[in-house]
């Protein structure tokens, strides 16, 4: 996806980026020439990661960087720390369908995760965004996102039943909804808001949770796929790294891709397209006011967009 790019002088910050798809989209923007940033909870690993990248690169410019998103202080703290434009930011951090957890301010896990956390970190970088000119931002949905929208009247989960699954989806189609909005609202910027569908990546830490009682996809019961792209890591980082720094998609903005194309339709039946809840722009404007809402009685203080 990268061959031939130079993204020499360009910066870029991968949230989750010391494993899975996340240090492999790290990996194929280092070996094009850009300084990186990993972004993780686990600083040890991260380091471990910007060492092997480094070595199979040649690139001495991958860095890291605390950063967990399900704790709006960390959050905060990364995007004081941040200084200089950022050219590059792919939001790839992620759980999936884990046990009913809470942050502390009460926020469902996967939702203060994939979507808030992302939220809080993107708008307060928006300034290091619009100095890089031409920015490019990067929201690594899932293809669940088409078995629910968000649920407005009980976004975090306390009046349903807990689902992992309901859950995991209303977070990913929060991802969509957020690429979609803000997409809009930084047209002028030159910031580019793209959200994807990696497919199911085998062997790595997201899927950790599946053991546990769950009503999962069908496509995860031995045999069945319904469609499900399923590839390998480097596969699974592709489309990530095309909407990062392929000038084959220069311009383009607030679209959801998967296969390193944009997605067709979704149709029932099949774990594959966008949703048609998904790029519904009033239901991307009430997400983002939500998310400030949130945020801002989160922080007990008033959130700017």
């Amino acid at each position: 996806m990268v061959a031939g790019v130079d993204l020499t002088g360009r910066r870029a910050v991968v949230t989750g980026g010391s494993s899975g798809i996340g240090v492999e989209t790290a990996r194929a923007l280092a070996a094009a020439g850009a300084e990186v940033t990993l972004a993780v909870r686990d600083t040890d690993a991260g380091a471990r990661s910007a060492a092997a990248i480094t070595a199979a690169t040649g690139n001495e410019r991958v860095l890291t960087a605390p950063l967990d998103l399900s704790d709006q202080a960390s959050v905060a703290a990364f995007v004081a720390a941040w200084e200089g434009p950022l050219h590059i930011l792919v939001a790839n951090a992620g759980v999936m369908a884990c046990p009913e957890t809470r942050t502390p301010e009460g926020w469902e896990l996967q939702f203060a995760t994939h979507h808030l956390g992302h939220f809080a970190l993107v708008t307060g970088l928006r300034a290091a965004l619009a100095a890089a000119g031409g920015s490019r931002v990067v929201v690594v949905s899932s293809v669940g996102h088409v078995n629910g929208d968000v649920l407005f009247d009980d976004i975090d989960v306390e009046h349903h039943p807990y689902d992992p699954w309901a859950a995991y989806s209303q977070s990913k189609t929060a991802n969509v909804l957020f690429a979609v909005e803000a997409a809009e609202r930084w047209a002028a910027d030159g910031i580019r808001v793209n959200a994807l569908n990696p497919g199911r990546i085998a062997g790595t830490r997201l899927v950790r949770h599946i053991g546990v009682p769950t009503n999962a996809p069908a496509s995860f019961e031995p045999g069945r796929s319904d469609g499900v792209s399923v590839k390998d890591v480097e596969q699974g980082a592709a489309t990530s790294v095309l909407l990062a720094a392929s000038p084959l998609v220069a311009g383009v903005t607030g679209r959801y891709f998967e296969d390193c194309n944009e997605a067709v339709p979704h149709e029932p039946g099949v774990r594959r397209g966008v949703a048609g809840h998904a790029p519904d722009r009033r239901q991307a404007r009430r997400l983002w006011q939500v998310s400030l809402d949130l945020l801002a009685a989160g922080r007990g203080t008033k959130t700017a967009s």
